[in-house]
């Protein structure tokens, strides 16, 4: 019985061991800090619908673009309250660029830090918030009979290039 209660503090249930050991934020103490540059690049694709109502700036909630690179801009500065690993990073500049590519609207982040590790999380995370928030703005223009969204979709979030100021990457 003994060495059953023993065992069983260990574990949660499903049998999850607590007595793990993680290094949940990478040692970086020991880097230089060096020049910092991450682009990422993702897209929101909308109906012809929507996309007339951003342009003509008639959507109920207001402005999209502007919320939205605010929204992005916000995305990049609070990478590490939503991703638990990554690191705080002293953010110098974000750029947010924003395009259409027929109904799809294209948002690109550059992200830049003099820091010991790089600023990839906090572009692609600037890229999501940013389409998160223009898709919040615009989803009662998207849904259809059913309250759906069939022809709506967040996508092609990636890098698209990263550097460091010693030109490796």
């Amino acid at each position: 019985m003994e060495e059953r209660e023993s065992r069983g503090r260990n574990l949660l249930e499903g049998g999850i061991r607590l007595s793990k050991r993680t290094d949940a934020i990478t040692p970086v103490g020991h880097k230089p800090i060096v020049e910092r540059v991450a682009i990422a690049t993702g897209r929101l694709s909308m109906s012809s619908k929507s996309k007339t109502a951003i342009l003509s700036k008639q959507v109920k909630k207001g402005d999209v673009l502007e919320a939205s690179t605010i929204a992005a801009i916000q995305g990049a500065k609070d990478t590490p309250r939503a991703i638990p690993h990554c690191h705080p990073i002293p953010l110098e500049s974000c750029a947010v660029e924003w395009n259409w590519e027929e109904n799809d609207l294209i948002c690109t982040v550059t992200v830049s830090a003099h820091w010991k590790t790089g600023v990839e999380m906090e572009a692609l995370n600037s890229v999501s918030i940013g389409l998160l928030c223009v898709l919040d703005m615009i989803k009662s223009l998207e849904k259809d009979a059913f309250g759906q969204y069939p022809n709506t979709e967040i996508h092609g979030i990636r890098v698209i290039k990263k550097k460091k100021a010693n030109g490796h990457v």
